[in-house]
Order: C-alpha cells, then sequence, then structure tokens
C-alpha cells in the first residue's frame, strides 16, 4: 500500500450513508469547486476533508470521480488530482483506467513527466490496465518535459498492454524526437505510421518538419512539406515557418524566400516569424540589399517589424560594411519605438568598424551609455578595430585601458588590434607596453598578429634590436 500519511479508517466508508446515498452526480460540481478554492501547497489530509462525505457514492458511482478528476485535469491542478487519487486508494475506493488516465492527464498539462510515470506503473499494483488515453497522456507529459527517451519507451510497451497507438501517441512522440534533436528518430516514425494503419496529419508532419529545421536538414523539410501538400494535408504557418528556418540555418536564402513568396497560393499568410526567417536567411547569405527590402516590405503583409527584424537586417549590413544604412536603421528603430538591443548596437558597431568609421563608433559607444545599453567584448573589439584601422591609435588605447571599468577582460583579438593601432602611430612603446601586458596575463599569450605589429612599430622607429631581445624572451601562440 502506498503511504499516504492519512489516517486510517476505521471503515471501509463513512458511517452516514443515508447522507452519502442523497448526493446525486450533480453534486461533483460541488467537490470540484471546492478542490479548486484549495491552495497550491494544500495537505493530503486537506483534500480528505472535502472528500470524506463524498467517498461511498463514489464508490457506487466511479463517473462523478470521472467528473472531478477530468475538471481537475483541466485546470492544471495535477497535485490536487494526485492527492484526489491517493484518498481513494486509501480508503479502497474503487479506481478504474478513466480516473487513472484523467489524474495522468493532469499530470500532463503541467510538465510532470516523473509523476505520469509513477500513475502509470502504479495502475499494474492495482490492476487497472492503461489505455490509449492513459498511455497518449504520459507520452505527451513526457514530450513537454523533453524526455524522447521515455516517450519512445512508452509508445513501443503499448502493443505489449493490448494498447493501441494512436495519431496522438505517435505525433507526441514525433514531438518528444524533435525537441531532443533527433531529426531521424521523427522521420521513423512518421513513415512508420501507415505501417501502424494511422494516417499522418498536420501535426504529424509539422513536428517533422520542425525536426528537420532543428537537425539543419533543410532538403528533407522542404520534401516533407512538398509530401504534405500531395497528401492533401492542409500545411499551416508553423510548418512553413519551420521549412523556411531550415534554409535559413543552411543559408539557403533563396529557397527560403522561394517557399514566403509561394505561401498565399496554398492560402497560408506569411507572419512575422515568416518575414524575420526570410531576413535572417538573407543575413546569413550576405544578401543585405534583399534583407532590407524584406524589411520594407512588411508593412505592406500587414505585419509589424520587431527587434528581431531590425536586428538581422543591421547585422545583414553590417556584414557588408553598410554602416550608413545600419545606422539608419538603428536610427529607424527609434523612431517606431522599439527598443534596440545589445546585439542591435554591435552589428552597427560591426558595419562601422568594416569601414574605419572610427567617430561614428565612439558615436555609438556614448548612444548605449546614454541608453543604458550594457557594451561588451564585442562592442569594444569592434570600437578599438574602428580606431585602428582610422589610425586613432591613442583613442584605441583608451578604450581599451577602460575595459576593465566595466568589468571586461580584454582578448587576443582585442590586444591585436591596439597593437596594430600603435604600428600605425609608430608608438613603439606603447606596442611594447601592450605585447608584455599580454605576455603576463593568463592565458593570454601573445599571438603572431600581436607579435608582428610589435616588431613592425619597432622597426619603423628604427627600435629592432630592442625589439628582437625582448620577443626572444617569449612564446608565441597562432592568433
Amino acid at each position: 500500500m502506498l503511504a499516504t500519511g492519512l489516517p486510517s479508517p476505521s471503515h471501509r466508508f463513512l458511517s452516514n450513508t443515508g447522507e452519502a446515498r442523497r448526493l446525486r452526480p450533480s453534486g461533483a460540481a460541488t467537490e470540484l469547486t471546492t478542490l479548486l478554492r484549495l491552495e497550491q501547497d494544500a495537505s493530503l489530509l486537506d483534500v480528505q476533508a472535502v472528500l470524506e462525505t463524498s467517498l461511498g457514492q463514489w464508490d457506487e458511482q466511479p463517473r462523478i470521480a470521472t467528473c472531478v478528476l477530468n475538471g481537475l485535469a483541466k485546470a492544471k491542478h495535477s497535485q490536487t488530482a494526485w492527492q484526489v487519487l491517493q484518498v481513494m486508494r486509501c480508503y479502497h475506493v474503487e479506481t478504474n483506467v478513466y480516473h487513472y488516465s484523467s489524474t495522468i492527464s493532469a499530470c500532463e498539462k503541467c510538465g510532470q513527466w516523473n509523476l505520469a510515470l509513477q500513475l502509470l506503473a502504479l495502475m499494474s499494483e492495482d490492476r487497472v490496465i492503461p489505455n490509449e488515453i492513459s498511455y497518449s497522456s504520459a507520452i505527451s507529459a513526457c514530450e513537454k518535459g523533453g524526455q524522447w527517451q521515455q516517450a519512445l519507451s512508452l509508445l513501443t510497451m503499448m502493443p505489449e498492454s493490448m494498447a493501441t497507438p494512436n495519431e496522438i501517441s505517435y505525433n507526441s512522440t514525433i514531438s518528444a524526437c524533435e525537441k531532443g534533436g533527433h531529426w531521424q528518430l521523427a522521420l521513423n516514425l512518421l513513415s512508420s505510421m501507415p505501417q501502424a494503419q494511422l494516417v499522418s496529419d498536420a501535426i504529424s508532419y509539422s513536428s517533422a518538419i520542425s525536426a528537420c529545421e532543428k537537425g539543419g536538414k533543410w532538403q528533407l523539410a522542404l520534401r516533407l512539406l512538398s509530401l504534405m501538400l500531395e497528401g492533401r494535408i492542409s500545411a499551416d504557418a508553423i510548418c512553413c515557418n519551420s521549412a523556411i528556418s531550415a534554409c535559413e540555418k543552411c543559408g539557403q536564402w533563396e529557397q527560403g524566400l522561394n517557399l514566403m513568396s509561394s505561401m498565399p497560393e496554398i492560402s497560408v499568410i506569411p507572419d512575422r516569424i515568416t518575414y524575420n526567417s526570410a531576413v535572417s536567411a538573407c543575413e546569413k547569405g550576405g544578401q543585405w540589399k534583399v534583407a532590407l527590402d524584406l524589411l520594407g516590405s512588411m508593412p505592406n503583409g500587414k505585419v509589424a517589424p520587431d527587434q528581431i527584424s531590425y536586428n538581422s537586417t543591421i547585422s545583414a549590413c553590417g556584414n557588408a560594411g553598410q554602416w550608413e544604412f545600419a545606422l539608419g536603421l538603428l536610427s529607424q528603430m527609434y523612431q517606431v519605438r522599439i527598443l534596440p538591443s545589445e546585439r542591435s548596437y554591435n552589428s552597427a558597431m560591426s558595419a562601422c568598424e568594416k569601414k574605419g568609421q572610427w567617430e561614428q563608433g565612439l558615436n555609438l559607444l556614448q548612444m548605449m551609455s546614454r541608453a543604458r545599453a550594457l557594451a561588451d567584448e564585442i562592442t569594444y573589439s569592434s570600437a578599438i578595430s574602428a580606431c585602428e584601422k582610422g589610425r586613432q591609435w591613442q583613442r584605441a588605447l583608451a578604450l581599451l585601458c577602460s575595459m576593465p571599468e566595466g568589468r571586461m577582460l580584454a582578448d587576443k583579438i582585442i590586444y591585436a588590434s591596439a597593437i596594430s593601432a600603435c604600428e600605425n602611430g609608430k608608438s613603439w612603446t606603447s606596442a611594447l607596453c601592450l605585447l608584455w601586458q599580454m605576455a603576463h596575463q593568463e592565458k593570454l599569450e601573445p599571438g603572431t598578429i600581436s607579435c608582428s605589429a610589435t616588431i613592425s612599430a619597432c622597426e619603423k622607429s628604427e627600435q629592432w634590436l630592442l625589439a628582437v631581445h625582448v620577443l626572444a624572451s617569449m612564446t608565441v601562440s597562432g592568433d
């Protein structure tokens, strides 16, 4: 017997059976309301106090208990549902497959896969045979809890327990494999559904396409979408977006745009996720002009751009060194009342760095300070590199020296940029000083670029003998 913490009943049910018989099934509503009013951390004794005058009728009319447990499941009160089941077992009220299935369903809605599996195991102890609903709910609980192995195991166990897997069982298991990053298993389950005399639906395909998207299998994702349409299964925005996202992850921007443009033909309207995935695909594909066009076309499609839309477009411009467009988009974000993120600023800073626009880079740092946006190592790395390309070695040093104030540590790339800036400014003493700092920092040995720039700085100032003497004592690692 499961330990419940309840006092042992002196009789099977309450002594006042006459009062219990006068209760009707409509009494379930009263009991459910009272149970729902209990605090989430209510004790087992609290639940017993609510039910003790009703348990006799529950034994005679099990459907009342089913109604109560179903109500608790819909309200996502899984702990209370489990306590109700414990009280029923303690008082030897007959529990059936519907009672257990309802309680497992409550666990599923709350993502309590551990408890769902415990209940499934407890059914055999009570000699209750699980049915399709019991297994499907438990599989769904495992899916929501990211337990793909448990979900797969339960699906395999179903035929052994004389429970026939249905579309819900398969869909939940496919989704569990998708969330676990196992696209091969998801596709195997999808392909095995016809053998189980089950018809794949939009949910089946959507999970499988999403699994391919996470696995970077853009061709398979597009093929599955094509099979959906061939099978006259209506695709929705989720399926299309997953396929476009798969193209985006693999840099297949043209395939992503082709799919997006064909969505109206299958009566699917592109949404914000569609546009953002397409813009991101263009960003990764180096198509900054197309990304700009997509961003500009969003209002015509009755879709409002968000921070993600702007960030991807600014990044596309930044990667191409289009600093004017990047800064223009950053300014536009304020105009449409979208707060730029650190990524927004860093992408714009990267655009300025590529073209040596050090003044614009320093202005961005000031903007970030005013907006209370947190500058990080990436921000400073780009700003220092911009100063290096603009031959502003003093400003590059000033930025490097200010990093500790923001609790940031300079890496090899940042030091290399600062040393290169000193080389351009013929400040051999500053270059040597920075190289010495690198050599005396843990896990920051001078690299080839840093050493070469320092040698060049000394050579330009005719201090090559000193440079050779100092550098000969240093260990050089690759940048």
